[in-house]
């Protein structure tokens, strides 16, 4: 059995959008805690949450990371989540495995988008969370108008059960609403209190918000509302019974106060972690397949139960190796032993095992259900992959990744840095799967793909930083295709003569336009043997060929009928390359007769934006030439769904951010090609023609 029971282990993440104070949080529960003997600061680079050289430059979490600490013989797993909306597709993996969440609102701003898509992603991964609004000493913090729109913006039902004594510069310290007791703080950054009556003109305020308290814990439990209704009082004991049931079933959301940076109302908050959030036996049956089939299996969050875990994070380091994160669901794993990986159908030997505190790695000699720990240098594991017994074995659903919105094309600076340059992409890619990178066949171009300009922009720094690998990021290329819209016949003859054998061919092809999206059809329509069935395939490759470069802007073209009619042929000269040579030769004379137009990808994008920031949006897209198909209302916000030209939105992540002050979020796929009008036309082939 490990050093702490299972019903004592609590899996949190710290959530919010960014700045609202989440590195400043876990800094100040790992001091109170003994963890550090220092309080750890954001903005002096010296956090031990956030390590990374991007993170110390930009002030932000963009990556993960985790910690562990105990408090009050209750071991908790603690992971510091990236709250910028490039990065939440990294919170979003971590909400998926932890067991409950405390949600930062910001006493100052509130709530933003990024905190609603967070909620979401609670909800869907039925994660309880409670609330602490942060910054309570902060210019322009106010309790009430925070908690006020938390309810709003996320839906909750917002249950307050401490209350701050002033705020700004007058706030002096917390009331608990459960226990009716002031705590006064020396604002020392030690957390050091001293507890009271509540001050005389905050009673009557406290006893409201109390009577809200108490009629949300009646809610949670029948035996509790009788009691409440009956007019008896409730003992602290059924209130936290009360709270912590309410919690778990997601009635309400418990709300706390105070400050991170001040190491204000942290304790307070450490004590409400413990009741309020699940142990792994609060959350129960975990459900996997047996791998192959479709037949469901059971794991049960105990020691007793065969090893099963779940892969939610990768981290390469170039000279530590690969290191895996897993949140282990049932059974215990001791260093030196072989398990099994269903989604590979391979076995894994883990050698060490260890509890990470931020970069530093501690070896543990046995990890049991509930614990978050990591193992190096596993061959075949990926993110989202279940490990488990040999024997036993399961498969649990992994996580789909979310789809990239933005993509760059990457120059190498140095000549000959190709390998460098990919081997560093793959390991970029093993740790954050929402990073892709394709070889654009027809540009020529490697495009790295993403979930935002800052996303690729961290991704090349560490590209560099980590591997060496120096790279420029670039404005890709858009694939225009082009068609035609009127048909031709033409003749494609080639002869030539020099001595000894020659060479000819001569088709007749007549080329016609297809619907969109048709693509290309090669029609055989000789007769009478003017040109040999053994030479017909020739002619087609050589009109694919010819397709591939139109006569506009050199790119595919597509949605064209061509049909070989008539030809000739010699008995001696004639050959599969006299052929080819003449069926391209026809192609592209049948080009220029029938009015070639220039194609281009359309995408289709869904942007959630806030009701004030609509009419501004709509009205941007319009200026793109966007066609908004559909706008749907949600909380505070609306769905813009709209078919934009792919040219008009290559950098639209930074503009949309702009619109709607990081309020704004949008997801992008290709849709369809469509003719680009004729002005527009002219424009694209004017910058085509300009030098690179």
């Amino acid at each position: 059995m490990g050093k702490y029971d299972t019903s004592k282990l609590r899996n949190l993440g710290i959530v919010a959008h960014n700045s609202a104070g989440k590195t400043s949080l876990v800094e100040a529960i790992l001091f109170n805690t003994g963890m550090n003997d220092k309080l750890g600061k954001v903005d002096n680079g010296t956090s031990s949450m956030d390590f990374e050289e991007e993170e110390i430059k930009r002030k932000s979490t963009l990556s993960a990371s985790l910690n562990h600490c105990v408090w009050n013989d209750y071991s908790l797993h603690i992971v510091d989540t990236p709250g910028v909306s490039n990065f939440l597709h990294d919170t979003r993996r971590c909400l998926r495995v932890l067991g409950g969440a405390v949600v930062i609102v910001s006493a100052i701003s509130g709530t933003k988008a990024q905190t609603k898509q967070i909620w979401s992603w609670c909800d869907e991964f039925e994660v309880p969370r409670i609330a602490f609004v942060n910054k309570m000493d902060r210019e322009r913090a106010d309790f009430l108008k925070a908690v006020d729109d938390m309810e709003k913006s996320l839906g909750a039902r917002a249950v307050v059960v401490t209350m701050p004594i002033g705020a700004e510069e007058s706030f002096k310290g917390i009331v608990d609403l459960v226990k009716m007791k002031a705590r006064l703080f020396q604002f020392d950054e030690k957390g050091t209190y001293q507890e009271s009556d509540i001050p005389a003109d905050m009673l009557a305020e406290a006893e409201r918000l109390r009577e809200q308290l108490l009629e949300a814990v009646a809610e949670s439990d029948d035996e509790l509302m009788e009691k409440y209704l009956e007019g008896e009082t409730l003992s602290d004991d059924e209130i936290l019974q009360g709270l912590r049931e309410g919690t778990l079933t997601g009635v309400f959301t418990p709300v706390f106060c105070g400050s991170a940076t001040a190491n204000i109302g942290i304790r307070q908050l450490l004590d409400y972690i413990v009741i309020c959030l699940p142990s792994p036996i609060d959350k129960g049956t975990q459900v996997g397949v047996k791998p192959g089939t479709e037949e469901p299996v059971e794991r049960q969050p105990s020691e007793d139960e065969p090893f099963s875990a779940m892969v939610f994070k990768t981290i390469n380091d170039p000279y530590a190796g690969k290191l895996t994160l897993l949140r282990v669901y049932s059974g215990t794993l001791a260093p030196d032993t072989v398990v099994f990986n269903p989604n590979k159908d391979e076995k894994e030997r883990i050698s060490n095992i260890f509890q990470l505190e931020g970069k530093k790695q501690v070896a543990i000699n046995l990890a049991a259900a509930g614990d978050i720990i990591a193992v190096p240098k596993l061959k075949v594991t990926a993110t989202g992959d279940t490990l488990c017994d040999l024997k036993q074995q399961v498969m649990y659903e992994p996580l789909i990744p979310l789809k990239p919105i933005i993509s760059f094309a990457l120059e190498g600076k140095a000549k000959g840095d190709e390998d460098k340059i990919y081997t560093g992409l793959q390991r970029l890619m093993e740790e954050d799967p929402t990073l892709t990178v394709t070889r654009d066949e027809e540009t020529k171009e490697m495009v790295l793909s993403g979930m935002g300009q800052i996303h690729l922009e961290v991704a090349v720094e560490r590209l560099k930083r980590k591997y060496g690998a120096d790279v420029i990021l670039k404005e890709p290329k858009v694939p225009y295709r082009e068609t035609i819209k009127a048909s031709a016949q033409v003749q494609g003859k080639y002869k030539k003569q020099s001595g000894g054998r020659g060479q000819y061919g001569d088709v007749w092809i007549e080329v016609k336009p297809l619907p969109r999206g048709s693509g290309y059809e090669f029609v055989d329509k000789v007769v009478g043997g003017v040109v040999p069935r053994n030479y017909i395939p020739a002619v087609d490759k050589g009109i694919q060929e010819a397709m591939k470069f139109g006569p506009l802007t050199k790119n595919q073209v597509v949605d064209v009928q061509v049909a070989l009619y008539d030809g000739s042929h010699h008995s001696v000269d004639s050959s599969e390359m006299a052929f080819k040579v003449a069926g391209s030769m026809a192609f592209k004379k049948a080009m220029e007769l029938c009015k070639p137009v220039l194609l281009e990808p359309i995408m289709t994008m869904e942007i959630t934006v806030p009701d004030d920031c609509m009419g501004d949006v709509i009205g941007d897209l319009n200026s793109r030439r966007g066609k908004v198909v559909g706008v749907e209302p949600q909380a505070n916000s609306q769905v813009i769904r709209a078919e934009v030209p792919m040219a008009e939105v290559l950098r639209y992540a930074p503009e949309l951010r702009s619109m709607t002050s990081d309020r704004g979020m949008f997801t992008m796929e290709f849709s369809k090609y469509e003719e680009v009008p004729t002005h527009q036309t002219a424009r694209i082939l004017e910058d085509l023609a300009q030098p690179a």
